[in-house]
């Protein structure tokens, strides 16, 4: 199993997870396919991310990117910025810009292995 990681990314949490339920559990290549053809900001990061794991994985564990598999998608909170902005009768507003921390975990398939 190799992983990728990309730590605080200015997206929320929910936006993140919207697109990382399209990869959960997919081939590597039909994952690649669709993140390609998405309209979403976070889904680009997020094949930045699977091409990061990709690339780990071929060249860190010597692994054929056909035979892999993405077993997992985590998307976490990452940390929130807090910034102010002003209102009517002098009064003010918090604005919260948030940050995920995503990682993306690829797997060899079972079927691929030789079992001889």
């Amino acid at each position: 199993m190799t992983q990728s990681k990309l730590k605080n990314q200015r997206s929320s949490v929910k936006k993140v997870n919207m697109v990382a339920k399209l990869i959960r559990g997919r081939d590597v290549r039909y994952a690649q396919s669709v993140l390609a053809f998405s309209d979403q900001k976070s889904a680009r990061v997020m094949l930045k991310v699977l091409k990061s794991a990709v690339a780990n994985a071929e060249n860190n564990q010597n692994l054929d990117s056909d035979a892999l598999y993405v077993s997992a998608v985590e998307v976490n909170k990452g940390p929130t910025m807090k910034r102010w902005r002003a209102r009517a009768k002098g009064s003010s507003a918090r604005i919260l810009k948030r940050s995920v921390h995503i990682v993306i975990k690829l797997a060899e398939k079972l079927e691929n292995k030789d079992h001889g």
